[in-house]
C-alpha cells in the first residue's frame, strides 16, 4: 500500500451538493419537488462521477430534543448458558415490526460476525441476517423460533431463541429496527393506516441516552446517532391519534461503539459492511480497501486489482467475489440483476474497469471513485420488498440550493411507448417490486457509472498499468490526456461558454451574474442548440460529457428507451425546446461513436447510433408534462421513420428530474 500524507488526500475545491426545493406554479396540478442534483467539476477538482460528500451526515439544523416517555414497555434481556444474551420485545403482534438484539456480555459487537437463520413458524422474511440486531415483520399470530451464530477472534457461539406472536391489534407500526454505528444518519418511519396519516403524532425516548429528532416530518424523523462509549440501544416511542383513538408504537436502535476514524478518505462514519460472498480470495481486502473509516492509504493494485486484470474474469461470479454489501438483500438482488437482465454481458465486460461494488444502506447517491478504483450503489436502486427498502436510510442530504436565481430549467426523463420508463414508488405505501421494475432504472445508473470507471480505465490499457496503486495510473493517464473524455474532447469539443457558465451555477454551485440571471429559456435554447451536448448535464465537467453520451446510447439500444431533455421556465414548466431521443441526432454522432468505440468496442459507434430512433421535437408551448406523447405509435429508425407526432391522453405530474442522482468525490493530491 502507498501511504499519502494526511495533507495532500483531498484536493478541496468544490463540494458537489443536491438541491432539494419545492416549485408552486400557478395551479396546484403542478405543485411538484425539483430536485437537482450537482457534481464537481472534473476537470477542476480531479474527480469521478456522482453528486454528495461525505460531510453533509451530521443532524438538521432544526433538530430539536424530544422528551422522555412516561411509560414504555422496553426490551427483557434473556440470558442463556453461554455468554450470549438475547434482548426480546415484551409482546409481539401479527403484522408489527419486531426486534431480536443479540449480544455478548460485557462485549461490544464490532469484528463479530452474526448469522441468523429462522428454524421455525410461519416464514419470515429476513433482511438483517448479519446484523447483531434481527430486525422483521410479523406475518401471523403464532410460535417462531431462530438460531444465531456470533462468531469472531475466539468467538464461536450459537444459542436459539423463541418467541410468541398474538392475535393483530390496533396500534401504530414504526418500520423499523436498526443497528446503525455512532455518528451515522437514522431514518425512522410510521406506517400509515388505512393509507392515512395519524393526528397529533409526538415522540419520546426511554432510554438511557438523551435524542435530537429532526421533526420536520413526523412521520418520517431523522437523527444522527450518538458517540456512545459502548454498544447502547435508543428506545423510541410514537404516539398520534386515529378516530378517535390514540396508538403508539415503540422502536429499538442499537447504535454500535467504533473505533475511532482515521482515514483522510473515508472522514465520516460509514455503515458496517462485508463481502457478500465469505469464500472470495479478496474476503479480506475488498472492504477495507473500498469503504472504511481506517482506511489510511490507498490499496496497491496488487491487493486489489481490477475485476479485469485477474485472468478469464469475465462472467458473474468473479464480480459477486468483489461485491460488498451492508446486507445480504443487496447482493442477492444485484446478482439477480446480472443473471437474469443482462442477456448480452454489457455490465459484466464494463464491470471489468472496477475493483469492487459497495451496496450500502447509508450511500446515497451512488457514485464511482478511482482513489479506490469501486463504485458505490445506492440501494434504492435495488430493492424488491417493503421489508428490504425498510434498511436503506432516508436521511437526506443538507445541501445548499443551486441555480435559484435562473429563468430556466432543463428537466430530463427516459421514457417508453409514450410513458415514463419506471414507475415511482411512495414511501408511504408498502409495494413490492419485480425484476422488471428495477431494471429502466438500475441499468441507466450502472451504464453511467460504469461509463466513468471505463474512461479512467478502459480494458484495452489493462495490461499496461504499472501501480502501484490505481491513483498513480490515472496521474500518468491524466498527464498525458490518455482519458477517453480527455480524447473526446479532440474529436468534438463543446464550446458554448454561456452553457459551461450556466452549468457551473446550476450544478457547481456558482453564483449567477445579472446577464445569466436574465437569460430566459428562448437564450438557452439557443445556445444549447449551436453545440453538440446531448444534455445540460454534460457541461459540468468533461467527465460527465462523455458518460451521458455513453448512457443514453445504450439504453435506447439495449432497452428501447429514450431520453427526453428540454428547457422550459421555472414555473409552468412551458417547454421552448425539447426532443426526444437526441443521442440519435446525426451532429452528436461522431462524438457518441468515439465514446462506444472506446468504452465497449465489441459494438461498433456509428452502427449502434445509425439504428438508434430519429429523435423527435417537443411541442413548443406546451407544459413538459403534456410532451410525454409525442412517439409514434411504433417508434421506427431513422431510415424508415417519419414526422409523426402524438398526444398524451393523461398527463402524469412526476417529479422533475435535474442533472444526475450521484456524487463526486476528490481525488488524493499527487
Amino acid at each position: 500500500m502507498k501511504t499519502l500524507s494526511p495533507n495532500a488526500m483531498f484536493d478541496k475545491c468544490i463540494l458537489n451538493k443536491v438541491l432539494r426545493k419545492k416549485h408552486q406554479s400557478k395551479g396546484p396540478k403542478y405543485a411538484i419537488l425539483h430536485l437537482m442534483v450537482a457534481s464537481v467539476m472534473l476537470s477542476g477538482c480531479g474527480g469521478s462521477s456522482d453528486s454528495s460528500d461525505s460531510t453533509d451526515q451530521g443532524t438538521p439544523d432544526n433538530s430539536l430534543p424530544i422528551n422522555t416517555c412516561d411509560t414504555s414497555s422496553g426490551l427483557t434481556q434473556i440470558n442463556t448458558s453461554s455468554a450470549l444474551s438475547f434482548n426480546v420485545e415484551q409482546t409481539y403482534s401479527a403484522g408489527q415490526s419486531a426486534v431480536i438484539i443479540a449480544s455478548l456480555n460485557n462485549s461490544n459487537s464490532a469484528g463479530l460476525t452474526y448469522q441468523w437463520q429462522q428454524t421455525s413458524g410461519p416464514a419470515i422474511s429476513l433482511v438483517s441476517q448479519n446484523s447483531p440486531v434481527l430486525s422483521f415483520v410479523i406475518p401471523e399470530s403464532g410460535e417462531y423460533g431462530f438460531s444465531v451464530n456470533v462468531s469472531g477472534a475466539q468467538t464461536n457461539l450459537s444459542e436459539n431463541i423463541s418467541i410468541t406472536a398474538n392475535e393483530s391489534i390496533n396500534q401504530l407500526n414504526i418500520n423499523s429496527d436498526h443497528q446503525v454505528v455512532q455518528g451515522n444518519g437514522v431514518s425512522l418511519r410510521i406506517a400509515r393506516i388505512n393509507d392515512q396519516v395519524a393526528d397529533d403524532i409526538e415522540w419520546c425516548y426511554f432510554s438511557n441516552q438523551a435524542v435530537e429528532l429532526d421533526l420536520t416530518d413526523p412521520e418520517r424523523p431523522l437523527f444522527t446517532a450518538p458517540s456512545v462509549s459502548a454498544d447502547s440501544i435508543i428506545e423510541l416511542k410514537a404516539t398520534g391519534q386515529f378516530a378517535g383513538e390514540t396508538f403508539s408504537d415503540e422502536v429499538f436502535v442499537m447504535v454500535t461503539n467504533e473505533s475511532t476514524i482515521s482515514s483522510p478518505y473515508f472522514d465520516q462514519p460509514v455503515a458496517r459492511t462485508y463481502s457478500y460472498n465469505p469464500t472470495s480470495t479478496y474476503v479480506d481486502n475488498a472492504s477495507d480497501c473500498v469503504y472504511s473509516n481506517q482506511l489510511n492509504q490507498t490499496c496497491d493494485i496488487a491487493d486489489l486489482p481490477l475485476i479485469g486484470q485477474i485472468e478469464n474474469s469475465e462472467n458473474i461470479n468473479s464480480v459477486m467475489d468483489r461485491v460488498v454489501v451492508s446486507h445480504d438483500w443487496m447482493g442477492e438482488n444485484f446478482e439477480t440483476f446480472l443473471t437474469q437482465a443482462d442477456p448480452n454481458s454489457d455490465f459484466i465486460k464494463l464491470l471489468k474497469s472496477v475493483t469492487a461494488v459497495v451496496i450500502s444502506s447509508d450511500i446515497r447517491p451512488s457514485f464511482y471513485w478511482v482513489a479506490t478504483g469501486a463504485i458505490y450503489l445506492d440501494p434504492e436502486y435495488l430493492w424488491f420488498t417493503p421489508e428490504q427498502r425498510d434498511t436503506i436510510n432516508e436521511a437526506p442530504d443538507y445541501r445548499s440550493d443551486f441555480g435559484n436565481d435562473l429563468q430556466f430549467i432543463m428537466p430530463w426523463r427516459y421514457v417508453k411507448d409514450n410513458d415514463y420508463a419506471y414507475r415511482s414508488y411512495d414511501r408511504t405505501r408498502r409495494e413490492s417490486r419485480t425484476l422488471a421494475d428495477i431494471t429502466p432504472s438500475l441499468a441507466s445508473l450502472l451504464y453511467h457509472e460504469l461509463a466513468h470507471a471505463n474512461d479512467f480505465f478502459p480494458r484495452s490499457i489493462h495490461d499496461t498499468l504499472v501501480g502501484p496503486t490505481l491513483i498513480d495510473d490515472f496521474y500518468r493517464r491524466t498527464d498525458n490526456n490518455s482519458l477517453v473524455s480527455d480524447q473526446l474532447q479532440n474529436v468534438d469539443p463543446l464550446t458554448s461558454s454561456e452553457m459551461f457558465g450556466l452549468a457551473g451555477v446550476s450544478f457547481l454551485g456558482g453564483t449567477a451574474n445579472a446577464t445569466q440571471k436574465a437569460y430566459q429559456p428562448g437564450d438557452v435554447t439557443s445556445f444549447f442548440l449551436t453545440d453538440h451536448a446531448n444534455d445540460y448535464y454534460a457541461y459540468s465537467s468533461t467527465r460527465e460529457d462523455s458518460a451521458m453520451l455513453f448512457e443514453e446510447s445504450f439504453m435506447s439500444h439495449r432497452y428501447k428507451i429514450q431520453r427526453d431533455v428540454a428547457v422550459t421556465d421555472t414555473t409552468e414548466y412551458i417547454v421552448d425546446w425539447g426532443q426526444r431521443g437526441r443521442i440519435g441526432s446525426a451532429e452528436i454522432l461522431d462524438r457518441a461513436a468515439f465514446v462506444i468505440d472506446e468504452i465497449m468496442p465489441e459494438v461498433d459507434g456509428k452502427t449502434l447510433l445509425n439504428a438508434l430512433p430519429e429523435p423527435i421535437n417537443m411541442t413548443v408551448g406546451i407544459d413538459w408534462f403534456e410532451n410525454i406523447g409525442i412517439s409514434p405509435s411504433n417508434t421506427q429508425s431513422k431510415s424508415t421513420m417519419s414526422s409523426i407526432g402524438a398526444t398524451a391522453t393523461e398527463v402524469e405530474k412526476r417529479p422533475l428530474q435535474i442533472g444526475r442522482e450521484h456524487k463526486e468525490m476528490p481525488l488524493p493530491k499527487r
